[in-house]
């Protein structure tokens, strides 16, 4: 993946038809997704369960595109070989996750993937200032981890903000996940995020054979942004 700052939508299948992965991947894509964004929860570190690595390996077939696996589970660190083997092409853990976020970038890295690290929204930039260099993406939470569908908190702007001066010229991505919708994906484009996960603003009204309605909706992300470009 050659690295570049063109905004990037990556839906999350957290909000497709759980009966029909496959074709609902294979329509994001053809609507235009350019990331697909697999959220993984232990119940545990977040109040929900999602996918485990033989799911993760069932969807990959199906992704032509990038494959964003987010973990969302603590420990981390035991379980990134097994999502390495069923096939992210990026895999992202929290800074919360466990006492050595440096040592758990390293660990992704050892598996050849993009190494990602996450922020809650109440984790300050600090705790990444000094793990800039081992990672490809920063990802910064706009709500609480756990459950889609919720309300963006607007005190993260700021952080995306201040994160995009902190990288610099370096080659990180920033990707924002939770309530990204056209009301709010001009916000953090404009804050510096270029990665933009949306889960119920891509999937809303459509389905697999209704699939030009996720093409429209991804449609409206990206020209809320051009409009206040």
């Amino acid at each position: 993946m050659t690295f570049d700052r063109e905004t990037k939508i990556a839906p999350s299948i957290l909000s497709a038809d759980f009966a029909d992965f496959g074709r609902e991947i294979q329509a994001i894509e053809a609507q235009g997704a350019d990331w697909v964004h697999i959220d993984v929860m232990d119940g545990h570190f977040v109040p929900n369960l999602t996918f485990g690595p033989p799911a993760v390996k069932a969807f990959r077939p199906h992704v032509k595109t990038f494959m964003d696996v987010h973990l969302m589970i603590a420990p981390v660190d035991p379980y990134i070989e097994a999502y390495a083997e069923a096939g992210a092409d990026m895999i992202t853990a929290h800074v919360e996750a466990g006492p050595h976020p440096h040592r758990t970038l390293q660990a992704i890295r050892a598996t050849g993937k993009k190494a990602g690290i996450a922020l809650n929204p109440g984790t300050p930039l600090e705790a990444v200032e000094y793990l800039l260099d081992l990672c490809d993406m920063v990802l910064v939470m706009t709500v609480n981890p756990g459950f889609g569908g919720q309300k963006f908190i607007h005190s993260q702007v700021d952080k995306i903000a201040r994160l995009r001066g902190m990288i610099g010229d370096r080659p990180i991505h920033i990707q924002v996940d939770g309530g990204v919708d056209p009301r709010t994906a001009p916000l953090v484009a404009k804050a510096g995020a270029d990665v933009l996960v949306a889960g119920s603003a891509v999937f809303k009204g459509g389905s697999v054979d209704a699939p030009q309605v996720y093409g429209e909706n991804m449609s409206a992300l990206r020209e809320a942004i051009l409009a206040q470009s």
